[in-house]
C-alpha cells in the first residue's frame, strides 16, 4: 500500500473561504522601513503564482491516482512505492507536497505580516493549525472503528503537521527585514539559518542511523525492522504503527526530523522566487540548484541508500531537487511564458487541495469499506460492482486496474469543479 494511503480516510473538519481568503499560492513582495508599531508597509501584487498551484495541483491529482487503483495486485511499477531501496515517480508526490508547502509559507507568512499580523498572532496560528491536522491526521486513522487500542498514532497528515509546525516556528522566529536604499524593508525567511538548520538536521539524521546501535541489531543497519528509527518507533508507539508493517511506521517519529529538511528546501526556493531577479533567472536559477541536490542525492547514495520510508538524507536532497526542478518547469511554462490553457484541470486540484482530499477519502470508503450490491452471485462492493463490471472485460489486468483509478481521478474532478467555479476553497 502506498505511503499517502492514510489520505484514504480524510474527512476534513474545516471551513469554506472564498479566493481572497486563501494566501498560500500569492507571490506578494513585502516592504516595512521598520519592524516597529509605526512601520510603513508596502505590498506589491505581481499576481498569483499560477506555476505553483498548478504544481500542487498535479502533485494531489497524482497522489489520488497512485491511492486508488482498480486492484492492488495489478499496479503498473510506476504507481507503486519502491519496496525499499531507490525510488519511483510515486515515491515523489509525498515529498513534493511538503515542498510545495514550504513554499506556500513564505509567500504567505510574508503577505500575513505585511497586512500587519504580529508574531504572536501568526505563531498562535502556525501552533493551532498544526494542532488541528495533526488531530483530524489522527481521527481519520481510527476512523470507522476508533479502535483506541491500536489506533495509529502518526500518518500523512500528523507528519505534515510536525513538519509545519517547525518550519514555521522557525521562521517566524528568524526572519529579517532587509531594508534597501530610499525604499521599505523586506519580509525574508532567514536563509542562512534556513539552510543551516536543514543542513544540520540531514546530517544529523545519517549520524544517528549511521552510528547509533539498536539493541539486539547493533548500529548502522537499514533494515525494514533494524534500524534505529524503527526501534524508535516501536519503543514510543508500540501497538501504535502502520498496520501493514506493524513493527515500524513509514511516518515515522525520528525519520520526521529530515522530513522537515524537505519543507525548508520549498523555504529557500520560495524565497529565491520572491526575489527582484529577472525571472528567467529565477526559473535557471531554481533548475540548476534543482539539478545539483539530485546529483548531491544520488552521490550520497551509495553510503546512505534514497529510501522514502527511512526518509533518508539522500532521499531528501534528491526528491527536494527534483521537486525544485519540477516547479522551475512549471514557472517558466506558465508564469514566465504564459502558456496556460492547459492548466484548468490541475488549478481545479490545486486550488482546493483540502477539499480534494476530503472528497477522495469520502467516495473512497463509501466505494470500498461497504458490501452492499449484488454481483455474480454474492454481494460486493460499489468500487467492486464497478471495476468488475466496467473495466475488467475490455482490458487487460494492469491497464483495466490504471483506467479505473484515471476514472476515480475524473469522478474527483467532477466533484470539485462546482466548487472550483463558485470561487469555494477549504482552508483550515
Amino acid at each position: 500500500m502506498c505511503a499517502v494511503a492514510a489520505l484514504r480516510h480524510s474527512i476534513s473538519c474545516c471551513t469554506i473561504a472564498a479566493i481572497g481568503g486563501l494566501p498560500i499560492a500569492t507571490a506578494e513582495t513585502i516592504a516595512a522601513t521598520t519592524s516597529s508599531p509605526q512601520a510603513t508597509v508596502r505590498v506589491e501584487r505581481p499576481g498569483r503564482l499560477i506555476s505553483l498551484d498548478v504544481f500542487r495541483g498535479a502533485t494531489i491529482a497524482a497522489m489520488i491516482l497512485v491511492n486508488d487503483p482498480g486492484s492492488w495486485s495489478h499496479i503498473y511499477s510506476p504507481l507503486e512505492h519502491a519496496e525499499w531501496n531507490g525510488w519511483t515517480p510515486t515515491d515523489l508526490i509525498f515529498p513534493f507536497f511538503l515542498f510545495i508547502v514550504g513554499v506556500s509559507m513564505t509567500l504567505s507568512f510574508a503577505s500575513r505580516i505585511a497586512r500587519g499580523l504580529t508574531r504572536r498572532a501568526l505563531v498562535i496560528h502556525v501552533v493551532r493549525r498544526s494542532e488541528l491536522i495533526f488531530a483530524i491526521g489522527l481521527f481519520l486513522n481510527g476512523f470507522p472503528d476508533f479502535d483506541f487500542s491500536s489506533i495509529r498514532i502518526m500518518g500523512v497528515l500528523q507528519r505534515i503537521a510536525l513538519c509545519y509546525l517547525v518550519a514555521g516556528l522557525l521562521y517566524l522566529f528568524t526572519f529579517q527585514m532587509q531594508s534597501a536604499r530610499e525604499q521599505p524593508a523586506r519580509v525574508r525567511a532567514n536563509i542562512r539559518v534556513t539552510a543551516a538548520v536543514a543542513i544540520a538536521l540531514l546530517i544529523g539524521y545519517w549520524a544517528l542511523m549511521t552510528f547509533v546501535p539498536v539493541p539486539g541489531y547493533g548500529a548502522g543497519h537499514l533494515g525494514k525492522d533494524d534500524n534505529l528509527g524503527a526501534y524508535v518507533d516501536r519503543t514510543l508507539m508500540g501497538g501504535h504503527l502502520w498496520s501493514e508493517s506493524v513493527t515500524w511506521d513509514p511516518e515515522g517519529l525520528l525519520s520526521t526530523l529530515p522530513a522537515i529538511a524537505s519543507l525548508l528546501i520549498g523555504i529557500l526556493a520560495g524565497e529565491w522566487l520572491r526575489s527582484d531577479r529577472r525571472a528567467q533567472r529565477k526559473a535557471l536559477g531554481l533548475a540548476a540548484a534543482g539539478l545539483a541536490l539530485m546529483i548531491a542525492g544520488l552521490l550520497i547514495h551509495p553510503y546512505f541508500p534514497i529510501n522514502k520510508n527511512l526518509w533518508t538524507s539522500s532521499f531528501v536532497l534528491f526528491t527536494g531537487g527534483f521537486a525544485m526542478l519540477a516547479l522551475a518547469v512549471c514557472y517558466w511554462i506558465i508564469d514566465v511564458r504564459a502558456w496556460r490553457a492547459w492548466t484548468a484541470p490541475f488549478l481545479v486540484f490545486g486550488m482546493n487541495a483540502i477539499l480534494a482530499y476530503a472528497l477522495a477519502a469520502l467516495v473512497s470508503e463509501v466505494s470500498t469499506d461497504f458490501d452492499f450490491l449484488n454481483f455474480h452471485g454474492h454481494e460486493t462492493t460499489l468500487h467492486g460492482w464497478i471495476y468488475d463490471k466496467y473495466f475488467v472485460p475490455y482490458a487487460s489486468p494492469v491497464n483495466a486496474s490504471l483506467a479505473f483509478a484515471v476514472f476515480f481521478v475524473l469522478v474527483i474532478f467532477a466533484l470539485l469543479w462546482p466548487f472550483y467555479r463558485g470561487k469555494l476553497f477549504l482552508r483550515i
